[in-house]
């Protein structure tokens, strides 16, 4: 089996994107799966979150979309949470004007990836909130979104935009890619609004909105500052079970997709 590569993408930001991304990773490990996990926001926040200090970073995925490293060279493993990382820092915000110039540039990280696709089950990607360059690499080589979403009122219209950018990707660059699903996180069911835009988008996107909800959890906050996911930070705290869970339905769903 060769791997399945997920963004994990929404271009509204603060929304747990990369919160989402660490956890589902080691959520994964956890029923284990080989997890590559690869930040593509030079912010760095989904490495520092792994447990990588992005400070001591030999390579990182910079060096690989310009291609003077592979990701076989550039992998680390992240011994404390199970998964392999290629991280990201400050370097990578120079990448998006290098590669400008640069013959189909929006392929390089799917190229890059092409001899190591059975060395993992699930490749998964965090990607900047913007539709930048990096964000275009990593969609077009995908076989699907995974989007984070709040349950609030100005998310859904963050979700008109993210739709339209994936039929675009899809029409003219990646017949693969499609919406896998929409997880709803710190959601806290006491909130009306939250009820009534949670149950919006379950009539309006049907079973493309993961069954498993992401509760607002405080465990889950505190575990970066510790860089660590909170999967592995505090497993029994209701944010971590509840991605473990999500780690299963990821699993289920795709062995389904097949």
């Amino acid at each position: 089996m060769t791997a399945k590569i997920f963004c994990i993408a929404n271009q509204k930001g603060g929304v747990g994107k990369t919160t989402t991304t660490v956890n589902l990773a080691a959520g994964l490990a956890k029923v284990d799966q080989r997890v590559l996990m690869i930040d593509l926001d030079p912010q760095g926040n989904a490495t520092m979150g792994s447990g990588i200090d992005k400070r001591k970073l030999e390579l990182s995925i910079y060096d690989v979309l310009l291609e003077s490293a592979t990701v076989a060279e550039a992998r680390v493993r992240s011994e404390k949470c199970g998964f392999d990382v290629i991280g990201a820092n400050r370097d990578l915000a120079g990448a998006e004007v290098e590669l400008v110039e640069v013959e189909r540039r929006d392929q390089r990280l799917k190229q890059a990836l092409a001899p190591v696709l059975a060395d993992y089950d699930f490749i998964l990607i965090d990607c900047p909130p913007s539709l930048s360059m990096l964000t275009l690499n990593g969609l077009c080589c995908a076989h699907g979104v995974i989007v984070p979403m709040q349950c609030e009122y100005f998310a859904l219209e963050g979700l008109t935009d993210l739709v339209n950018t994936i039929k675009q990707v899809h029409a003219n660059l990646n017949k693969d890619l499609q919406i896998i699903g929409l997880l709803r996180v710190m959601f806290d069911p006491r909130i009306t609004l939250q009820q009534q835009v949670s149950d919006q988008l379950k009539s309006h996107f049907g079973d493309k909105v993961f069954n498993t909800v992401i509760p607002r959890n405080v465990r889950l906050a505190e575990a970066p500052s510790y860089g660590l996911p909170g999967v592995v930070f505090d497993a029994n705290a209701r944010g971590s079970l509840a991605y473990v869970e999500f780690a299963r339905e990821m699993v289920e769903r795709i062995q389904s997709m097949k």
